[in-house]
């Protein structure tokens, strides 16, 4: 591997195949993993760098502990309960959760952009309901899956009004509030442009809302719909009480989220505070599902 300058506008950035521009200049012993780092310097600015320098747990104290607490994240367990099993503060956790979202979201995007090579021809789509703070602050999910192999292809959260005999508790606690799914709906559309092919068939269940907003980003792609079923489980909607099930893996990874993310279970106290967590929470749990959990090799977290 050739090293170059950090800097940007070293003229080293871009050095002759003749010169050596990039010298070794000693290590160190970094202590937040206990791994010895080789250190190099630029002839050229006089600047000295390390192997560390431009990765992104670039001078983080306890790099150690983002591979098992991705593990505890995407298993069920809260972060309260991570940070007592891992003995760190709260505090702690959650920076490291929010970092290692952002590190997700930029794998995503680079996964997605291995795709568009040779375009998806089949896609199964639907909405996933939790909520924020109380069940009266409904949240949707809208979620894109390829069947093929169940990988988890675009999600977006948006707010929606309660519903059933909650609607009434809800306006009189919280007021009105608004219905923001067509705006979600909008968006995964949108994103999956790239990775989809303009004739691809979609496949969701009898929503009247998505034709039109389908159409209007894929108007060549077929929509195809299958009417929605009772779940296997009271109370738990996903996984169906048939024989064959159009959408199963579309259902069957709803009810992996259900499993793995502790405030998305069916009864539990560990509830989504903010939509920016569940944002989070979400965008770490889809890497880890499509490196992981779908594929035989087990994922590495970030270094």
């Amino acid at each position: 591997m050739k090293r170059q300058c950090p800097d940007t506008e070293c003229s080293a950035r871009c050095p002759s195949p003749k010169t050596k521009s990039i010298v070794r200049k000693g290590s160190y012993f970094r202590r937040s993993d206990g791994q010895r780092i080789p250190r190099y310097r630029c002839r050229a600015c006089g600047k000295s760098f390390s192997s560390g320098t431009l990765l992104p747990c670039y001078r983080q104290k306890k790099r150690k502990l983002n591979h098992p607490l991705q593990l505890l994240l995407n298993s069920g367990v809260s972060q309260r309960r991570a940070a007592i099993l891992l003995r760190v503060t709260r505090k702690t956790v959650v920076r490291k959760f929010r970092f290692l979202a952002e590190q997700a979201r930029i794998e995503h995007k680079h996964w997605l952009r291995t795709l568009e090579a040779r375009p998806l021809t089949s896609i199964q789509f639907d909405d996933l309901e939790t909520s924020e703070h109380t069940k009266c602050k409904p949240l949707s999910v809208a979620l894109a899956v390829e069947p093929r192999n169940r990988k988890i292809l675009g999600f977006q959260v948006s707010q929606m009004p309660a519903k059933g005999h909650l609607s009434r508790v809800a306006f009189r606690k919280y007021g009105p509030r608004e219905d923001r799914r067509s705006e979600g709906w909008n968006a995964l559309f949108e994103t999956l442009k790239p990775v989809v092919s303009p004739t691809a068939v979609w496949l969701s269940d009898e929503n009247p809302h998505y034709p039109r907003h389908l159409r209007n980003h894929h108007p060549e792609a077929t929509h195809r719909t299958t009417p929605g079923r009772r779940g296997c489980i009271a109370g738990q909607g996903e996984l169906k009480k048939i024989g064959f099930d159009p959408l199963f893996s579309l259902n069957h990874t709803c009810a992996m989220l259900r499993a793995n993310l502790n405030r998305l279970f069916r009864r539990t106290w560990c509830t989504t505070k903010t939509r920016q967590g569940l944002i989070d929470h979400l965008s770490l749990y889809v890497s880890y599902h499509n490196q992981a959990l779908t594929e035989r090799a087990h994922v590495r977290g970030p270094v």
